[in-house]
């Protein structure tokens, strides 16, 4: 019983750096497959934006069907996986949390 709770936790807790890694390669693919869409991203105005104002637009980039058109089985993998893997780590941190109840 301790393995499978302890195994919930590794898991929510690895889905949430992978919802992280997922943002990092849809990044990297943009600036190196698409780099007019990077650009608009990266520098909306022409000038280089903040790293933080650039996250922001990432984050509204990958909530748009702006990167499914264009048709990048990559970039629409990790899009996937940043849309879903905060979803099954809540599953697995609830999972551990109802094992820790019902354990009293």
């Amino acid at each position: 019983m301790i393995e499978l709770y302890l195994t919930l936790l590794a898991s929510g807790v690895a889905c949430f750096l992978l919802h992280f890694l997922a943002q990092y390669r849809v990044a990297t693919l943009l600036r190196r497959d698409h780099r007019h869409e990077w650009q608009i991203i990266a520098e909306p105005d022409g000038q280089p934006a903040s790293p933080l104002r650039t996250w922001i637009r990432l984050q509204l980039a990958l909530k748009s069907p702006v990167l499914p058109a264009l048709e990048h089985a990559a970039i629409t993998q990790w899009r996937r996986v940043w849309r879903y893997a905060p979803w099954v780590a809540w599953l697995c941190w609830f999972g551990a949390l109802a094992m820790q109840w019902a354990a009293r």
